[in-house]
This record gives structure tokens, C-alpha cells and sequence, in this order.
């Protein structure tokens, strides 16, 4: 590392060519690109080579625009192949692989990358999308004389450009015959000073998948922890604070909420079950795990009924239609899942997301996305935080917010405002394991 703290830049860097110029594929191509590299970037919708093209980031990735400005220079993006092929050896393929109505992985996208390489001994596939354990096996029988090198990435989003400029750890997984393409994978991020894992593809394939599985365990974990506490008066707030102290727990993934979403944890957890099916083996902790997300997510329709009564006819806001903040990838978000079921109770459903809102009226049909989080609560019979977004702990509850609800109760599915100081407000809170702030009436002006 350089006395400024950011990875050191060496002189004479190999090019390397990205292929899919995705969430993955577009922080890859750019990091590198910041890292000294020529890079070669293939996309095949043309909307977006365009964009990127003009410099335009098509996805919310915090940091992502102003690096893609500073190095447009070294960062080349097409929608044809054969420069990639002809400029870069080390091919990182960032294509999606979408779980099929059976729970298998879709390769259909890097079987026609590998396809469109076809039998080259120069060039080494790196494989930086999720796949089931075996991909790489196979991928090799089918082409003999193509390098395969396992890469898995473990970026968060809204954190992603950090995570690859300081990751924990690197996995390169390969294979005897592709040794020498692994040594220049793992050469390749020697600068960011990490811990890096050599090991056989199959391990690195499955690296990814138990990492992430691991975690949407601990999360639906102390989302059981937090529905006891809520029946025996226990604060899950309290309890995980004293459980992740632990050195051997920690308190990473600890917080309780109304469950987890997003392109990774659903579709990882569910690839490993499904794959552990396949093998003749019952996956028994993962169905449990899985479980507990999707019945965590209901949940809050119990809360708002408990106060609310029948829902039919009451207005309802969701605040936050991402799966987290710092995004605006709605994949798996419990806010489809919720907005859903409140239609489904006979609510009005109104939504707002500082930049999901888009997507939003894509993907709710019959709910209302609104212009601002005010807008969404006026008139609302009860609300809910759905993502933590920081504004919306900044806004004015006890003043504008408590004025303009029809009912003073918030769902506080992420336990992120401050229940205190609702209570002190007149609102009825809701939070997820914690403990209830008693509801006091306001002093008059």
C-alpha cells in the first residue's frame, strides 16, 4: 500500500478484458481501471455501452460516476467481442445467472460466453459470477484448451468500489493446467495488500455460496431472537449487543429486521439448497433459514392489523422500496413483498424511495409512488420503514409527519428511528424485537 493508504500502481499492468457490464462486471472494470489497468469492457445491450460510453454509470453505485470519469481514458466499453479477445487474456465473466422456476442456477448467459471464446489456449475465463459448484468442472470438459480460473466476488452494494479497493480476503481457485493464469489472477490484486486464498475451483465455487449463506443465517437468526423477545419482553437490541461481543460470534449481521432481500442472499442460499438437493442430500438449516425470511417479512401486517384493526381502505406508507440503502436494486426487496400483501388486505399503498422510485412503478402495480417521503405520509393511517435511508431519520416526525398522519403509528422494520423520541411524539412504534417505548401524549405548546 502507498503512504496514503490506496493500493499502489505499478507500471506495465496487464490489460483485462470484463465481459458483462453489469452491477459485478461495471465495479470490476472500473476498480481495475483505477488500479492502472487497461481495461476492455463488452456488454451486448447497446443502450449501455452507449451510456458508459458518454460516461453515463447506469446503475446507483456510490463512487462509481466520479471514478469512471477519472479513468474513461483506460476503460474501452463495446458490444463486440473479438477486441476484448484480441487486446486482453485474462477474460473476468460478470454475466448474470438467475435462479430458474426450479432453484438451478441459469447459466444460459456463460455458456454463450464460453461459446463466443470457443477453443483458445491464450485466453483464461476468470469467473467472477455466481455459479454452482461443478461450473468450472464442466465448463473445462467443454473446452479443453480455455483457462478456468474461479474468482468469486464478495462486493456489497453501496459499499462495492470500498470493498474491492479493501477486501477481507480474494478467492482464486484452479486447477493444475490453469496454474499459470491463477498466478496472474492472483497477481492482479497483490497491490490491495489482502489475504489471498489459493485453492481447487470447486472450493472457490463453494466459498461463495456458504460465505453468503452463512450470513443470511445469522440474519435469520436473530430475526428469531427478536420475535421471542418480542413475546417475553426481552430488547433484541440488548441482546444482540451482548451476543456479538463474543469474539467468536461478532456483531456483523446481528440487527434484527424484516428480512433480507437483494440479488445475492436469496439467490445464493437458495442455489446452495437446491444444489445439496441435487446431490442426494437435505439441506435441512438452509429450508429453515429461507423459512424464517419469508414469514419475517409478514410480519409487519400483523403489527399494522393489531392497531389498524381491518386494513381495507386505510392508507399506508412504505418508506424505502430498495433492499437496503445506498441502491437502487429493488431484486428480492421486501418491499415488493409487503406492498403486495397490504393491497392484498385491502390498503392503499403509497411508496417513496430517494432513488428507487422508478423501479418502484415498474414493479408495484396499483401502488402509488410518491415524489417525497411527506407525500407519501399525508393522510396515512400507519407507516413503514422498510429501508434505513439516513433523510429518512431526519425528517420532522414529532412536527410536519405527526400533523399530516391520520394515525400517529409507525412499523419501524429496520429498529433505525429513535422510538423515544416518537413516544414523546404520540406515536404508536413498532419496532422489530425491541422493547415498546410507552406512548406519551405531547405537552401543549
Amino acid at each position: 500500500m502507498s503512504s496514503n493508504g490506496q493500493p499502489r500502481v505499478t507500471s506495465e499492468l496487464e490489460p483485462i478484458g470484463v465481459i458483462g457490464a453489469g452491477w459485478v462486471g461495471l465495479v470490476t472494470a472500473v476498480c481495475f481501471a483505477e488500479l492502472g489497468h487497461e481495461v476492455h469492457c463488452r456488454d451486448i445491450v447497446r443502450e449501455k455501452v452507449d451510456a458508459l460510453a458518454r460516461g453515463e454509470v447506469p446503475i446507483h453505485e456510490p463512487q462509481l460516476p466520479d471514478l469512471l470519469e477519472r479513468n474513461r481514458e483506460r476503460l474501452h466499453v463495446t458490444a463486440d467481442l473479438a477486441p476484448v479477445l484480441e487486446r486482453a487474456e485474462l477474460l473476468f465473466c460478470c454475466v448474470d445467472t438467475p435462479p430458474t422456476y426450479s432453484g438451478d442456477a441459469d447459466l444460459s448467459r456463460v455458456e454463450q460466453v464460453v461459446d463466443e471464446i470457443g477453443e483458445s489456449g491464450d485466453h483464461a475465463l476468470v469467473m467472477k459470477s455466481t455459479v454452482p459448484v461443478g461450473t468450472g468442472r464442466a465448463i473445462a470438459r467443454r473446452r479443453e484448451s480455455l483457462g478456468y480460473v474461479a474468482n468469486p466476488e464478495f462486493l456489497k452494494e453501496g459499499t462495492a468500489v470500498a470493498d474491492f479497493m479493501h477486501p477481507d480476503r480474494l478467492v482464486v481457485g484452479a486447477g493444475d493446467e490453469a496454474a499459470s493464469f491463477a498466478d496472474r489472477v492472483a497477481a492482479l490484486y497483490e497491490p490491495l495488500g489482502a489475504p489471498i486464498v489459493r485453492t481447487d475451483v470447486e472450493s472457490a465455487e463453494m466459498i461463495k455460496l456458504a460465505s453468503n449463506a452463512f450470513l443470511a443465517t445469522k440474519i435469520s437468526f436473530i430475526n428469531e431472537i427478536a420475535n421471542v423477545s418480542e413475546e417475553l419482553g426481552a430488547d433484541v437490541a440488548e441482546v444482540a449487543r451482548g451476543m456479538g461481543l463474543d469474539e467468536r460470534i461478532g456483531p456483523q449481521f446481528l440487527r434484527a429486521g424484516i428480512g433480507y432481500g437483494g440479488s445475492c442472499f436469496p439467490k445464493d442460499v437458495s442455489s446452495l439448497k437446491q444444489l445439496a438437493g441435487n446431490s442426494g442430500y437435505h439441506f435441512q438449516l438452509l429450508t429453515a433459514v429461507i423459512e424464517v425470511n419469508e414469514l419475517q417479512k409478514r410480519r409487519t401486517i400483523g403489527k399494522l392489523k393489531k392497531h389498524l384493526g381491518s386494513l381495507v381502505g386505510h392508507d399506508v406508507a412504505l418508506l424505502g422500496v430498495a433492499f437496503k440503502p445506498h441502491t437502487d436494486d429493488v431484486r428480492e426487496a421486501t418491499s415488493l413483498v409487503l406492498a403486495a400483501r397490504l393491497m392484498g388486505e385491502g390498503a392503499n399503498v403509497r411508496v417513496f424511495d430517494p432513488v428507487a422510485g422508478e423501479r418502484a412503478a415498474e414493479l408495484l402495480p396499483g401502488a402509488e409512488v410518491c415524489r417525497s417521503a411527506i407525500e407519501a405520509l399525508d393522510g396515512a393511517a400507519g407507516a413503514v420503514l422498510v429501508t434505513e435511508w439516513p433523510e429518512f431519520r431526519e425528517l420532522d416526525w414529532a412536527g410536519e409527519v405527526r400533523e399530516r398522519m391520520a394515525t400517529p403509528l409507525v412499523v419501524d422494520g429496520r429498529n433505525f428511528l429513535d422510538r423515544e423520541a416518537l413516544a414523546d411524539a404520540g406515536f404508536a412504534y413498532e419496532g422489530v424485537g425491541r422493547r415498546r417505548a410507552a406512548v406519551r401524549t405531547p405537552s401543549p405548546a
